[in-house]
């Protein structure tokens, strides 16, 4: 009778993470292609099926650090069981689906955290403050990071003495040397290491030296990223500014999205990392191909409408300000999953539409609309402790089962 009721247990917290990751992939994986359909340079629908192949690809190559955290980081002393996994990813769920109906973008991992913090409460474990402390830190630079970076980049491409042929090749070239450093999992690691970037392997294999404790073989592969970043920006913008500009702001939109799943995937398989990894003892890949398949499915069928939203309500932006917007969320997003942070996409690329939106001035930007998004972020962190502390608490009770 225990393994029926185990089994039923791991089948329908498998399905709950996929209907979560259903909506992470329609509601907080839609914010990075936003910009660029702002900006006319990419249809809606067509966003839409990148978003889907390009964060699913990035959960299955960077989603391990943040599944760890949400899993196993939250809450001390007790590991998170099926019934409360359950418990957290619905109440989750639940909340991201209101922000998808509303067209008001809920940030999923306010919702994630806040629920996986009341069903481990109502387990008995005990707060980790270590861990809050980082999180909170991390969330509360995100606006006036994302949101300043993008008015001072913003305000840079919008100067006449700084040509579109130099300055938007110079931001190609920065995102180019990050992609460089990237840690992916499909990158071959050294024994011991779980991912490593591909400037550290070729270097590796190239047995460059160090140079005063410095990498001489990863500065120079990031170098000739960063290069051909330029050359080939720098090459469209000279044939016509518009379509150079136009074609970095759809790449960045591609990097964006993928690293949205890279962060965003582990909201939806951080409640399962004891039941998978632990009990079932399979490998970490497994839950993290739950996570993508979900991810992919929202991204296909329910993230039209948030683009939309996220697009047309925040900012009137152009290509310009719309570059501006991503630069800084790709590279918080980078940022947050080397260390393991969750985090929520719609804060900061909302932050960056804002911060880009304001440099061409206030005009376009929806105070009303901002007023009320970040109220649904406060009320959202809040009451997802309450409901999933109270929804396990009542699960546990009538099923008569922890």
């Amino acid at each position: 009778m225990v393994t029926v009721v185990f089994w039923v247990l791991v089948a329908l917290a498998t399905v709950t993470a996929l209907f979560t990751a259903w909506a992470l992939g329609a509601n907080s994986n839609s914010p990075p292609f936003a910009p660029a359909i702002g900006a006319n340079a990419i249809s809606t629908m067509r966003a839409a099926f990148l978003i889907g192949i390009l964060a699913a690809l990035g959960a299955l190559a960077q989603g391990g650090s943040i599944s760890e955290t949400v899993g196993a980081g939250l809450i001390n002393g007790v590991a998170i069981t099926s019934l409360a996994a359950i418990s957290g990813l619905l109440t989750a769920t639940v909340f991201m689906g209101v922000g998808v109906y509303t067209g008001y973008p809920v940030p999923a991992a306010f919702a994630t955290t806040g629920a996986m913090v009341g069903v481990g409460l109502s387990l008995g474990g005990a707060p980790a403050f270590d861990t809050y402390r980082r999180i909170a830190t991390f969330w509360l630079l995100v606006p006036p990071v994302s949101g300043g970076l993008a008015y001072l980049t913003a305000t840079l491409l919008r100067r006449d003495d700084v040509p579109e042929t130099v300055g938007v090749p110079v931001l190609a070239a920065v995102v180019g040397g990050i992609v460089a450093n990237v840690e992916l999992s499909v990158v071959p690691t050294p024994p011991g290491t779980e991912q490593t970037s591909i400037a550290a392997f070729l270097a590796r294999t190239a047995g460059a030296p160090a140079v005063a404790g410095v990498e001489s073989g990863v500065v120079v592969v990031t170098a000739l990223f960063a290069a051909a970043g330029f050359a080939f920006i720098r090459r469209r913008t000279q044939e016509s500014v518009d379509r150079g500009i136009r074609t970095f702001l759809v790449a960045l939109g591609s990097v964006v999205a993928f690293s949205s799943g890279g962060s965003q995937v582990g909201l939806a398989t951080g409640p399962l990392e004891n039941l998978y990894r632990v009990e079932l003892g399979l490998p970490g890949l497994v839950l993290l191909a739950v996570g993508a398949t979900g991810i992919l499915g929202g991204a296909w069928m329910g993230a039209p409408r948030l683009l939309q939203a996220t697009s047309r309500e925040y900012a009137q932006l152009g290509v310009r300000r719309s570059i501006a917007a991503l630069v800084p969320g790709f590279i918080i997003a980078q940022a947050a999953i080397a260390l393991g942070i969750p985090i929520s996409f719609n804060n900061i690329i909302i932050s960056g539409v804002i911060g880009g939106g304001l440099a061409g001035g206030s005009a376009g930007v929806s105070r009303r609309k901002i007023g009320v998004t970040l109220a649904f972020w406060v009320i959202t962190l809040v009451t997802s402790i309450v409901v999933g502390f109270g929804l396990y608490r009542l699960l546990s009770t009538v099923l008569g089962i922890r």
